[in-house]
């Protein structure tokens, strides 16, 4: 069976319905989960098998049969290193049909068929009875159902449920406990993930300093967690504001609350700063003692342990409401709030002479209320948005090329979202400045939030915003004027792959017989670029397991590589490889141009060539990236800012995803004796704004 599914074309804009089969969901789910990642963590595989052994060892000691119940089963991993470790029996829930169907194949593969029942539910549906999916309460509880936040999956719903209905009172439960870690710290480079800075203009008549509205600047944000890879982020970037205190932990053997709570902690800065950000990562115990442990803790918290790389659980980056400045050794109070699936933090200082009434008082004052964000700006663009916004030396660079291409005369169209070329523009002085946000404009309204910019910066009646889309442009709009100058960055919030922002050729296309015949386009073409990398860890996510601490996981690979075949192989897929290391093996080429001066083609745009390997190394795949060319000498790039030694080490835009497309199989090039190269097809259809490549080996 087909089903037709709407979709806005991210790169031509236009409305499409493609028809896919129906299985193109379940496709989606497999390809681009974690089960290859999480198979592929040593760490956590060893010590789960090592906490079910102890906990199985327990239950036998006591005189009792082993059940265990296994919630979110996944592969059936966890069931299997129950039942070789002398499990009785093993439920294995798991509500994802296809993967339980997996599951059942895997246990059956491996000789677990008659210990272990696959139940395809969700646990808080699984009954318990004589007729029930289970035939009684099991008395080892062995889960993961953790996410970075440690809560954001669900978790503590699902542990309450269990508690109350499917396990036994006093039960084991693997993990045993959990506990969450805090760090304060101040760091200009994250705190630009959440605010707007002020921007500083030099204009004709001297420096403008273009400041965010009040409603921005006091806007708590949203409880989103922020997780990422922080053994990437460099010491320099942040500075410790704090020690490592332990903010609250959570005994999965004993019956779980899930309702909104908060945990309070005291803290004295081991130094003066400005406190904006907690750092956040948890633990786990897979026994009573605490004995078997796995950490997520960062490298400069644990500098002498190796670190296990993992993706699928990252550290967590919290924003404070507001700035506050802290003085080394007062007191403060750091409170977590959490409702059942995210945790978000308030920072308040003791009063002098406080006494334990006062700090009861203090703890009866806070609210467990989620922050909502109330300037938009929050809801339109995501963290590294604001960082690009922030990103001085890229501000630079536009206001030279405007500097270059504006008259005194200049009519102005800026078409990108959340930009804030149109306000440079005017402050360089262009007669007439319009601009257009195409990606949302029904969405979060965000003409109100330039409109409250504009307020704030006394600019409401020199910047127009024209609420339509670029294809709908009257010259009633332009005042009758023809467009002299035409800007972009461009940044469209719909962009998922680096081309996608190429909406802004298509815009310049919608537009045309808007444009005075000698129009400026800013910028004037863009450039895509490709390189053959070896990652050092980011391959890990689409490799296949083979054997996983002893079982047979064949099915699961096999699973995955169809779903990958049924689409995802053949295109690239987003990540921000700032988090990613990995070192270039070919030389960085520019493989297909685009020339905003012209209109969109009607023909194909199509490339091909062969890239030579310089380095010794694993060719895992092509890294590719955008480059815009605004005025002459000046370009931004959204991928490779710079190679960095003879390694190949990449250092790569923090702010934009780039496009990697994984080889099916990888090249090892350790003996550079004989030149080895990729051979490459690279091609771009102007009519669905699609980008279709082939990599040979």
């Amino acid at each position: 069976m087909k089903t037709f599914c709407g979709r806005a074309n991210p790169t031509t804009g236009s409305m499409e319905w493609l028809e896919e089969g129906e299985d193109y969901d379940y496709h989606q789910e497999i390809a681009r989960s974690r089960y290859a990642d999480m198979l592929h963590d040593k760490d956590r595989n060893v010590k789960y098998y090592q906490g079910i052994r102890a906990a199985v060892s327990r239950v036998k000691e006591r005189g009792e049969k082993a059940i265990v119940l296994d919630i979110g089963t996944g592969t059936g991993l966890l069931s299997m290193m129950a039942a070789s470790a002398g499990a009785d029996f093993c439920y294995a829930i798991e509500v994802f049909k296809p993967m339980a169907n997996a599951a059942v194949k895997i246990v059956e593969k491996n000789g677990f068929s008659n210990k272990i029942k696959v139940i395809n539910k969700h646990s808080t549906e699984v009954t318990v009875g004589p007729d029930g999916d289970m035939q009684c309460r099991a008395n080892i509880l062995v889960t993961e159902l953790f996410d970075t936040e440690l809560i954001g999956e669900g978790a503590l719903p699902t542990y309450e449920h269990a508690h109350k209905y499917l396990v036994q009172e006093g039960c084991e439960a693997v993990p045993h406990r959990a506990r969450v870690y805090v760090q304060l710290v101040e760091s200009k480079r994250m705190w630009s993930w959440k605010k707007l800075f002020p921007v500083r203009v030099e204009g004709e008549d001297g420096e403008k300093i273009l400041v965010p509205p009040s409603e921005m600047e006091n806007c708590p944000g949203v409880p989103s967690v922020c997780d990422i890879q922080l053994n990437q982020m460099p010491s320099s970037d942040f500075s410790t504001l704090s020690d490592v205190v332990t903010m609250f932990s959570v005994d999965f053997s004993k019956p779980v609350q899930s309702a909104s709570t908060y945990y309070r902690v005291q803290l004295e800065p081991v130094k003066s700063g400005k406190a904006q950000i907690v750092l956040s990562w948890w633990d786990i115990d897979m026994d009573p003692s605490g004995m078997i442990n796995c950490t997520m803790a960062p490298y400069w918290v644990k500098p002498t342990s190796a670190l296990q790389w993992r993706d699928h659980w990252m550290q967590c980056v919290y924003f404070l409401p507001r700035e506050e400045p802290v003085l080394q050794g007062e007191k403060l109070y750091l409170t977590a709030c959490r409702d059942e699936y995210s945790v978000w933090y308030n920072l308040q200082k003791a009063r002098e002479g406080e006494n334990k009434a006062d700090e009861e008082e203090h703890e009866a004052g806070v609210g467990v209320e989620s922050p909502v964000c109330r300037c938009r700006a929050h809801l339109l663009w995501n963290r590294p948005r604001f960082g690009e916004l922030n990103d001085q030396s890229r501000t630079r660079r536009y206001l030279e090329a405007l500097r270059e291409v504006l008259k005194a005369d200049s009519v102005c169209l800026c078409i990108s979202d959340g930009s804030l070329l149109p306000v440079l523009a005017h402050c360089l002085g262009a007669k007439q400045v319009e601009c257009m946000q195409p990606s949302r404009i029904d969405l979060y309204h965000p003409h109100e939030l330039w409109q409250a910019f504009f307020k704030a910066n006394h600019l409401e009646d020199k910047i127009k915003i024209i609420e339509a889309r670029p294809e709908l442009l009257k010259p009633s709009h332009l005042e009758d004027k023809k467009i002299s100058v035409l800007l972009g960055e461009p940044f469209f919030t719909t962009s998922l792959l680096p081309w996608h922002n190429l909406y802004f050729w298509y815009a310049r296309t919608a537009v045309s017989t808007h444009l005075a015949s000698n129009v400026t386009v800013l910028p004037h073409s863009a450039s895509l670029h490709m390189m053959i990398v070896e990652f050092q860890d980011l391959w890990r996510i689409r490799s296949p397991c083979g054997t996983c601490e002893g079982f047979d996981v064949q099915t699961m690979d096999d699973m995955i590589k169809d779903s990958l075949n049924f689409r995802e192989s053949k295109e690239a897929e987003p990540h921000p490889l700032w988090e990613y290391p990995c070192k270039s093996l070919s030389e960085p080429r520019e493989v297909l141009t685009f020339d905003f001066t012209k209109t969109v083609p009607q023909h194909w745009l199509g490339t091909e060539g062969s890239v030579k390997l310089l380095r010794k190394g694993k060719s895992h795949g092509a890294v590719l990236w955008m480059e815009y060319h605004l005025a002459a000498n000046i370009s931004v790039s959204t991928g490779l800012v710079q190679l960095s030694n003879e390694k190949g080490n990449c250092e790569w835009n923090p702010h934009c995803k780039q496009a990697v497309y994984f080889f099916s199989s990888v090249i090892e090039s350790e003996i550079l004796s004989e030149p080895t190269a990729v051979t490459y097809a690279i091609n771009f259809d102007t009519k669905t704004g699609e980008i279709a490549m082939d990599f040979k080996l």
